[in-house]
């Protein structure tokens, strides 16, 4: 996966073509528009049209004896499936609009504007497949409110991942949903509330208005649903997997730069280059061999770092044996690789999935009652691989850490200060220098083993044990994207940790390089300002390291290591 932002001039994304990871994150964060259905061509055959078209079939025919119950059109959902058989279509429209109103019951922080929109995205995207008896107008609303930046406030807490995610989507989608009388538009809460940016002399600030209010300002009209399009709109995955993907992006990102730091926390420690030699990775690994080469081409031209193909060592240097959060790091981050190749094909194949329940089939079903009703909406594919998302990452996290403990022990750091603070003998203990960012690294450690606990593990029987088993996604999610903000912070602490280490050796060592690729991360690091006028510099004395940090890991946030190395090299900076 490649950044985005090195693409900023990319075409719209055409709703019902393959949805990636990337493209999710280019409209989810870069504002990709996208481009909506187009009208069905009457030569073609359309699966939007005609699975709308049978689903509109089902009501308003007169029947001798009860009707016909079709589930998710005229009956009612859970436990109240089948009590009744509602046989027009104003009542279907009731049925739609009420399950709406009846599931914005989510609590908590609201998701930020990313997940939102990339919910918003997937929702569209399962239901252009034309399995969800959904009509052309409601999907192509769904973009028009992505394409005017439409932002719905939506709680993060209250789904189960089964039947979908039912109380965050209904906030997300209750916008999109007209009132069917005066007296339901004046009930509160009855279009949802949505985030808008307004101008005014204090300028730009965000506010928080009705959905009516949100949408006549972004001049999106609201859509009446009709038979079965409520349960279609909320029943499915689209926030589990919304979250999931930008998690799994950032954790790719995260992945890399932690390489990065790896490099650079080696070549300050004067480690060793023989744990990532190709020969020695006889796991046969492709993931391992993969990590073990990033980093030895990061420390190529170095001469800090020992041993290598060609190069024998000294006596003194034998064995060449360094603690295991630098020799070891090819068999973890080669894990971490694979497991992130994993989440990818999982969430990939979720982004071109139809998540809805019931669907709608025409001739590949032959008996007349062409909707079916499945599993599609179960989160547990998404749940398994973002528990293990966050496992895998937390480990990032862990030896990043314990390289950060190597760094400032002068016990362990083979000669650099203590606490990475250079000061003369007569004042050593006046300044703490980064005692204490080791300190943080170990708290957000700490506080990530907690995260890890699986959620796909529990389940709570709902709906009057109607849905008796459901798979917790949504918390999987959101547990794993903060594990990869808590790493990410794990690995600013390291790289300003390493970089402090790096300079500091090569001022003990003069005639010493760096590799060409750690010294183009460092020259970057170096480039960087934590206030106008203030560079990110070494650190003399003691200072708040937090700004430091911040910038740091808003610098990983930025952009892809190898998009940075290649922009230091191409400026000349040196």
């Amino acid at each position: 996966m490649t950044s985005p932002a090195a693409r900023p001039s990319q075409p719209p994304f055409v709703l019902g073509s393959p949805l990636t990871i990337d493209a999710v994150v280019a409209v989810a964060r870069h504002y990709r528009p996208v481009t909506p259905l187009p009208e069905p061509d009457p030569a073609q055959p359309d699966r939007v049209a005609s699975s709308a078209a049978w689903v509109a079939s089902t009501l308003n025919h007169p029947t001798e004896g009860l009707a016909p119950a079709y589930y998710g059109i005229n009956t009612g959902f859970g436990d109240n499936a089948g009590r009744a058989a509602f046989q027009s279509s104003e009542q279907a429209e009731h049925l739609s609009r009420n399950l709406l109103l009846s599931h914005c019951v989510g609590v908590g922080a609201h998701l930020p504007e990313d997940a939102v929109r990339a919910a918003l995205l997937i929702r569209a995207q399962s239901l252009a497949y034309g399995y969800s008896g959904v009509r052309r107008v409601v999907i192509n609303t769904l973009v028009a409110m992505l394409n005017a930046r439409v932002y719905p406030a939506v709680p993060a807490q209250g789904s189960l991942g089964a039947s979908g995610d039912l109380a965050p989507l209904a906030h997300l989608l209750i916008p999109l949903s007209a009132p069917l009388s005066a007296e339901d538009a004046a009930q509160p809460g009855a279009t949802g509330f949505c985030y808008v940016l307004l101008h005014s002399d204090a300028g730009v600030q965000r506010h928080l208005l009705t959905g009516a209010e949100a949408m006549a300002l972004a001049e999106v009209k609201p859509v009446r649903l009709g038979a079965k399009e409520g349960v279609a709109l909320i029943n499915g995955t689209a926030v589990s997997t919304a979250i999931g993907a930008l998690a799994l992006f950032d954790a790719e990102q995260v992945y890399h730069w932690a390489q990065g730091s790896l490099a650079l926390s080696l070549e300050a420690l004067c480690g060793f280059r023989d744990a990532y030699l190709p020969q020695i990775n006889a796991r046969r690994s492709p993931a391992q061999s993969r990590a073990a080469a990033e980093v030895l081409s990061l420390l190529d031209g170095s001469s800090l770092v020992r041993g290598g193909e060609a190069v024998d060592l000294p006596a003194a240097d034998n064995p060449p044996q360094d603690p295991y959060s630098l020799r070891c790091a090819p068999a973890v981050m080669g894990a971490v690789r694979q497991t992130l190749d994993h989440v990818a094909a999982v969430l990939v194949t979720e982004l071109q999935a139809v998540t809805d329940n019931p669907l709608v089939f025409g001739d590949e079903l032959p008996r007349q009652t062409k909707i079916v009703s499945g599993s599609n909406f179960h989160g547990e594919p998404v749940a398994f691989v973002m528990d293990f998302l966050a496992i895998a990452v937390a480990e990032i996290g862990s030896i990043a850490e314990r390289r950060i403990f190597q760094l400032t022990d002068p016990r362990l750091n083979r000669g650099l200060p203590a606490f990475l603070i250079d000061e003369p003998a007569e004042t050593a203990g006046l300044n703490s220098g980064l005692m204490i960012a080791q300190y943080t690294a170990a708290s957000l450690v700490s506080e990530n083993k907690g995260l890890c606990h699986p959620a796909s593990v529990d389940s709570i029987p709902s709906s009057a044990n109607r849905e008796d088993h459901v798979s917790m996604s949504s918390i999987a999610a959101r547990k794993a994207a903060q594990v990869i903000s808590n790493v990410r912070q794990v690995i600013a602490l390291e790289l300003l940790c390493a970089a402090q280490a790096l300079d500091l050796r090569l001022e003990q060592r003069p005639a010493a390089r760096p590799g060409t690729a750690t010294g183009a991360l460092l020259n970057a690091i170096r480039g960087l300002a934590i206030a106008p006028g203030v560079p990110l510099a070494v650190i003399r004395h003691d200072t708040p390291p937090g700004p430091y940090v911040a910038r740091l890991a808003a610098f990983i946030r930025e952009g892809a290591l190898d998009e940075v190395l290649n922009e230091t090299e191409t400026s000349g900076v040196d």
